[in-house]
């Protein structure tokens, strides 16, 4: 029987799977919280007009607000995963260093 091949044994490596498990702490969580905040505007346009037409700043109301905010938090997201994705590169890089290193032992034998 032949040996695994260099991606398989890399997709069973513990450090492989710590970095799955990394991007998908951060990945679903912050996808959830930007889907359920996106929707959130339009549910309470929907579901509390007056709440959302109630004037804020001369004629700037809280939809207006919530609207804009959406930018901001987007541009935290994406802040955040371009910090975390660095860390996440990171990560791979030893997974691949510690591959080539097993892969050099194993030829030597």
């Amino acid at each position: 029987m032949s040996s695994p091949t260099p991606w398989t044994r890399i997709a069973q490596s513990p450090r492989y799977q710590a970095l799955l498990r990394s991007k998908s702490a951060f990945i679903l969580p912050a996808s959830i919280f930007f889907i359920l905040y996106y929707f959130a505007l339009l549910v309470l346009v929907g579901w509390f007009p007056d709440l959302m037409k109630k004037p804020v700043f001369g004629p700037i109301n809280i939809a207006y607000l919530f609207a804009l905010s959406q930018f901001f938090m987007a541009w935290i997201v994406a802040f955040l995963y371009v910090r975390k994705a660095g860390q996440w590169d990171e990560q791979a890089r030893q997974v691949l260093e510690t591959e080539a290193a097993d892969a050099r032992a194993a030829a030597q034998q």
